[in-house]
């Protein structure tokens, strides 16, 4: 069981952690059992050496900031949360991405965790806008964004490369200022 003195935020049922690369083990087997849940909307890393690239990048570069979602009554990786292309000055935004992982899927648990990590972001960590970019047909990002108070503020076509092609995405974003209504 994971020690909860570790998490940078708890829920009911989940506590929200970083990247570690001791996690490389179970991060890549539980990636490599989703393959069906994930495809065609993200490639998380399947193998240890993809995974010290990908959880390197999370840990070392002050423009991304990467999060475990922990199952807090086991300790199991039930998904992730990433915040990328961090911008700090008048800016203070963040692009997410994230992933459940099969295990877990459809249990609430990715909701629960988005929540902790908008709070993170838009308190401790100091940002003051999240935005959320999915494709318009992967309804199950699109839903945890609605959940989770997220506004739909656009459609970019041809916005991201994914799966071997420019693919369409909405835009969704979330503001400090929201959470205080």
């Amino acid at each position: 069981m994971s020690d909860p003195r570790e998490y940078l935020a708890e829920g009911p049922r989940v506590g929200i952690r970083p990247f570690t690369h001791d996690d490389a083990a179970e991060f890549t087997a539980r990636a490599r059992e989703s393959r069906e849940l994930h495809h065609p909307w993200l490639f998380p890393p399947t193998t240890p050496e993809e995974y010290a690239a990908y959880a390197g990048r999370l840990i070392d570069d002050p423009t991304r900031a990467g999060f475990l979602v922990c199952e807090r009554d086991t300790g199991a990786i039930a998904g992730f949360i990433n915040i990328n292309n961090i911008v700090r000055g008048g800016f203070q935004s963040g692009a997410l991405g994230y992933g459940a992982f099969a295990h877990a899927a459809g249990r609430g648990l990715m909701t629960e965790a988005l929540n902790l990590v908008v709070r993170y972001a838009l308190g401790p960590l100091g940002l003051h806008r999240l935005e959320i970019n999915a494709q318009p047909l992967n309804t199950g990002s699109i839903g945890l964004a609605r959940r989770c108070g997220f506004r739909l503020e656009g459609f970019s076509p041809d916005m991201i490369f994914v799966d071997g092609a420019w693919r369409d995405h909405e835009r969704w974003a979330i503001t400090a200022e929201m959470l205080r209504t």
